[in-house]
Formats: structure tokens, C-alpha cells, sequence
């Protein structure tokens, strides 16, 4: 197959003795998008690691062009070709657009000296091509994630790569760099380069990909042309059960306030927020990034300052900017970064279990470690957490499954929770995995328990299709939707200042 950019051969990998994938081939052809589907979890993250040479597999062969990767060599994947785009960045934020994109290339004078003039000039050139107004003087750190993400394509392609993955790349920017993303990607598209692309959004795959390939458990479960598949049919290969519990109905809310608002007013934003949340109910906040759902929700919580508002929990007054008020008067907040705030990855599964609720494990400042063995366990099981025991280090595990830890460590104590918070649950879970099984676990706490759960997204799509949403006004005020259409009326916060950490009451 003369047109095979990167092909894989059976891989496999483990993480701490479980499965990751399991034998998975495929190939990419030169000119083509072929979007990688999965549930969190699905080994679709460590299948790109495998191919452009970060994580070394167990078993298996990378070709690129038919000639076999040397495993776990980075530089030699970079030196035939292969670049990744991570959904997590990491340019230099502190230099020159310019020169993160001739970053290790620098081009230089007769003399030796850095020809920055010439790195500038090559670095318009190059973005000119992509049709993006980016000036190569600026430094990265003034750029929003989607002007950043495309500096990274840049430098990528322009430094030969004939075959490009890029891991969810429109998870954290705009609807208008989503579209400018489309362009370069199809511009890419009719040079030549290979793309393999990871995404959560059913309209993204319909929008780019040629080819539909779907991974379950570790397992190649599809591979087919995008028009030879329907929309229904990639979930079910996703999820690997029928559709018609994918939206199960949702219990009618309780009537009792769980959760109130008052006059809330979010350091970094001129306007107070008011919202109520009942028992039973699930509250969704849409809005694009920058709206100002994280910052509410950690406002909340007590992790980002507030100066004036009441917060009240099944009617009793939280002190605010106090995180430990917040945790002894029933809420939870699973964070949006997930890994850097919501889990410590040098401690086993057991550990960060306990964490959030080690007074309930302890007696006389002794843990008590069959009760917490059994509890966390439980909680574990709950959010399906594949790992080889309590005891692995989270760190060993794979992304979906550290992903999965957070929420697992606040499961069992949510059944005495009033309310809960969930900061950008899709981000970085795909389609089945935020329509379904992040669904289910939603709905177990909004299912007439005594529970009230206020989530947002940066996208209407993955809140729960039952949720009463919260739209955003001009004047920052938190407006009930109604059920059957704030989907798609989602209003932003108004105009966005420098927010500032907590600092105490």
C-alpha cells in the first residue's frame, strides 16, 4: 500500500498490569483524517504516544513509509516524520512566536549568530500559509490557546512532518479557532500529511475525517469509512451496548433547596451571580471559554475569592473563600484539572480515596483500614476504574483511568452530600463517555437522593439532556433556562478581568 503513511501492527501495552491496548493495527493514509473514537479510557492516548514515540509498547511495530520505528525514540518518530499535538501544550510561554517555531532548527548567520531576522521573517511565511494573523514578535503567553495550538501545527509540519496527531485539539478554544483549526486541517489534508485525530464531538468527525476508528477496552472494535457509518453506530461501537438507555429518564427534582446563591460576586468580574440548586436537580452552566464557569464554581466551593454573596447548603450559611466550610457543610467540587488539582499521582488509589473524607477512616488518629479498603473500593468500582488493585500508584495508570480517580474519590461520600459541583466534566472524555456512562453517574446524584449537582461545560452538548440550565446575561446574573431549549442559549458572563486566587475570608 504505497499511500500508507504510519502503519501499526498489533500493539499492546500494560500499565501496571493492566491492559491498555490489546493488538490494536491500523494505518493512515497520506491525505486523510482519520478520527480515533473511544470511551475514556480506550487506550487512545497511549496508542498516539506509541506512534510518535513517548511510551514504548509492549508489542507491536510502528512503520512510517514501511520502515520500522525504532520503540520509545521520539526523535527518531520527529527525525521520519511523526509530530503530536497534545491536548496538553507545552510551548514556551516566555518566548517569541518565532522562536518556538525554529525552536532546535534555528537558523543562523555566516558568522554562527542567531539570524533572528530571518527566523522572523521564515515565521510569516509559514503561518501566511495557514491564513492566520499571527506576529511572530509576540510572545506566547499573549496568545489564546487556539493561536498557540496553531504556532504548534505550524512548527510540526513545517519541519517535514509527514504524519500529524493531534490528541483532542479543539477541547479548550473558541467556536471561531474551532473553525480556523477545520481550515488548516483541511489545508493540511490536500498537502498530504496523515492526520490521526482524537475528538469527543460527533459533528467534529462528520466535519473532517475520511475514516472512523473506533477503540473499546484496549480493542479495536471499527474501522470504517465515514460514510459507510452512521452516527448511531459509532456510539454503540464506543459504548458496546444499544441505545435506547443512552438518555434514561430522569427522576422529577425534590422541591427542598440544596444549594443557593445570593449576590455572589466573583473577584475578576463586575457582576454578582444569584442561582438555586433543589434536591434531585442537575443545574448546567454553558457558556464558550472565558465565560467564567470554572471561576463560579471554584467561588462556590471557596478555592477562588469572592467578596460579597451568601452561600447557603440545605439552609445553612458556608463562610466564604473557605474550602474546609464548604466539605463540612456537604459540597464536593471535582475540579477541571483533573490531574493537577484533583488527584496526586505519586499516591496509591487507596490514598487519594481516602483523601477527601479521612476523617470518616480514622479513630483516635488511627486509620482504619479494612473500613476504608472496603468504602473506596466500592467507590472505585462505581466509576468502573480499571486498575490492578487499590494499591497501584495512580500515576501508573492510564489517563482515562486517573481521570477516573477524582470522581471515584468523592462517590461514597456523595451519598451524604447536599450538593456537588463538576467543573468541565467532558473536557477530555469523548462522546459516549460523557453522553452515557458520566451521565449515569450524574444522574445518581441527581436523581432525587438527597443531592442537588451544578455542572458546566464549554459546550451545550455534553450536559445531561434533563439538566435545567443556567444561562449567562450581560449583567452576569445566572437566568433558569428553559429545559427544551437553554441547549443552545447559553449566554457568556460579562467582559472578563484578571481573576484572583483565594486569600482567605
Amino acid at each position: 500500500m504505497e499511500d500508507v503513511a504510519l502503519e501499526c501492527r498489533d500493539l499492546a501495552k500494560a500499565f501496571g498490569g493492566v491492559p491498555v491496548l490489546k493488538g490494536v493495527s491500523l494505518a493512515l493514509r497520506a491525505g486523510s483524517v482519520t478520527a480515533l473514537a473511544g470511551e475514556n479510557g480506550a487506550g487512545k492516548s497511549t496508542m498516539m504516544k506509541i506512534a510518535s514515540g513517548q511510551v514504548k509498547p509492549d508489542r507491536g511495530q510502528v512503520l512510517v513509509g514501511g520502515v520500522p520505528l525504532p520503540h520509545g525514540d521520539p526523535q527518531a518518530a520527529h527525525r521520519h516524520g511523526v509530530a503530536i499535538i497534545p491536548q496538553e501544550l507545552a510551548p514556551i510561554m516566555d518566548m517569541k512566536v518565532y522562536e518556538n517555531l525554529f525552536i532546535g532548527r534555528e537558523l543562523r548567520t555566516r558568522a554562527g549568530l542567531l539570524d533572528r531576522r530571518a527566523m522572523a521573517r521564515k515565521a510569516r511565511e509559514i503561518l501566511d500559509v495557514f491564513g492566520v494573523e499571527i506576529d511572530p514578535q509576540a510572545t506566547m503567553r499573549r496568545l489564546p490557546v487556539g493561536l498557540r495550538q496553531l504556532v504548534e501545527i505550524a512548527k510540526s509540519t513545517s519541519g517535514g512532518a509527514k504524519v500529524l496527531l493531534l490528541d483532542e485539539p479543539s477541547s479548550a478554544i473558541s467556536e471561531r479557532e474551532v473553525e480556523r483549526l477545520y481550515a488548516v486541517v483541511r489545508k493540511l489534508r490536500e498537502q498530504g500529511v496523515a492526520m490521526l485525530y482524537t475528538t469527543h464531538k460527533m459533528e467534529e468527525i462528520r466535519a473532517l475525517a475520511d475514516r472512523v476508528v473506533v477503540l473499546r477496552d484496549g480493542g479495536l472494535v471499527e474501522d470504517r469509512p465515514i460514510d459507510d457509518i452512521t452516527d448511531d453506530e459509532i456510539v454503540h461501537a464506543m459504548i458496546g451496548r444499544e441505545l435506547q438507555d443512552f438518555f434514561p429518564e430522569l427522576h422529577p427534582r425534590g422541591e427542598e433547596v440544596a444549594l443557593e446563591v445570593r449576590g455572589l460576586h466573583v473577584s475578576g468580574y463586575p457582576s454578582p451571580v444569584d442561582l438555586t440548586v433543589r434536591r434531585g436537580e442537575i443545574l448546567g452552566l454553558a457558556g464558550l471559554v472565558g465565560a467564567g464557569r470554572t471561576e463560579l464554581l471554584e467561588a462556590i466551593f471557596g478555592v477562588r475569592r469572592s467578596t460579597e454573596g451568601v452561600i447557603t447548603v440545605a439552609g445553612k450559611q458556608v463562610k466564604r473563600n473557605s474550602p474546609a466550610d464548604a466539605i463540612t457543610h456537604g459540597m464536593a467540587l471535582v475540579p477541571e484539572d483533573r490531574k493537577g488539582a484533583g488527584a496526586v499521582l505519586s499516591m496509591n488509589v487507596l490514598d487519594n480515596g481516602s483523601l477527601p473524607r479521612l476523617s470518616q477512616f480514622t479513630l483516635g488518629g488511627w486509620l482504619r483500614q479494612r473500613n476504608r479498603t472496603k468504602k473506596v473500593g466500592a467507590a472505585m468500582e462505581s466509576v468502573k476504574l480499571r486498575s490492578r488493585g487499590l494499591g497501584q500508584q495512580v500515576g501508573t495508570l492510564s489517563g482515562g483511568n486517573q481521570q477516573k480517580v477524582v470522581p471515584g474519590a468523592l462517590a461514597d461520600r456523595q451519598r451524604e452530600r447536599p450538593a456537588a459541583g463538576r467543573a468541565h466534566p467532558g473536557r477530555g472524555r469523548r462522546r459516549a463517555q460523557r453522553d452515557l456512562p458520566h451521565h449515569h453517574r450524574a444522574r445518581g446524584l441527581g436523581d432525587g437522593r438527597d443531592h442537588g449537582l451544578l455542572r458546566h461545560a464549554r459546550d451545550p452538548e455534553p450536559l445531561p439532556p434533563r439538566a435545567r440550565h443556567a444561562r449567562r446575561s450581560g449583567r452576569g446574573r445566572a437566568d433558569p433556562g428553559r429545559p427544551a431549549l437553554a441547549r443552545r442559549t447559553g449566554h457568556d458572563l460579562p467582559a472578563r478581568r484578571r481573576p484572583q486566587p483565594a486569600q482567605g475570608p
